[in-house]
């Protein structure tokens, strides 16, 4: 998540006051924007020394883990909001992941590039892997496991058991609601279980 308007546009997802849990959190901006503005406390989970080092000095409270090996230091219903924000085309194991968000968490927010969005149509078209903001790398050199779109997540969720409240793109900092599996490079997803 680099653009701060995505941030802010997934942060008015998340309830004032709410214990957050954000998985795969990076540098802790996006903990520390929700402390901020709007007073909520939690932990980020974070595997990269850097972004762990980052975590600490913006004051975010973070446990270095990996996520693969699951969620299970934390107990049921232990966070009001559990975040993965650009974090599940990492992952090994995403159905596995969902279910462990669905578990600590009342609420999930998940993210990430979407694969259908019309440039990377064309470019695959054309015979070659998208190389763009949201999917910033080339196919031999990215920590990408896999990739997904809008609507394959809406496949996932239902075979997951989580109720979809809210979903939309994200395009350059605006918000897209009408045909975002086309139209966004990055999907947005706010769940519960069903």
């Amino acid at each position: 998540m680099s653009e701060r308007k995505d941030l802010e546009l997934i942060a008015e997802l998340v309830p004032a006051g709410s214990r957050v849990l954000d998985l795969g959190c990076g540098d802790g901006r996006m903990l520390a924007h929700l402390r901020d503005h709007k007073g909520c406390s939690g932990y980020g989970i974070e595997i990269a020394d850097a972004n762990v080092q980052a975590c600490v000095q913006r004051g975010i409270d973070v446990v270095q883990l990996n996520l693969d090996d699951g969620l299970a230091l934390f107990d049921d219903r232990s966070f009001d909001v559990v975040l993965q924000l650009d974090t599940l085309q990492h992952l090994r194991n995403t159905e596995r992941m969902l279910r462990e968000t669905a578990r600590v968490g009342r609420i999930g927010i998940v993210s990430f590039p979407n694969f259908a969005h019309w440039p990377n149509r064309l470019r695959v078209l054309g015979g070659r892997m998208p190389v763009t903001r949201a999917l910033p790398y080339e196919w031999f050199d990215t920590p990408n496991i896999r990739v997904t779109t809008f609507n394959d997540f809406e496949v996932l969720a239902r075979r997951c058991g989580l109720a979809v409240s809210d979903s939309f793109g994200l395009q350059a900092g605006r918000l897209v609601r009408r045909w975002p599996n086309l139209r966004a490079s990055v999907a947005v997803f706010r769940f519960g279980t069903s």
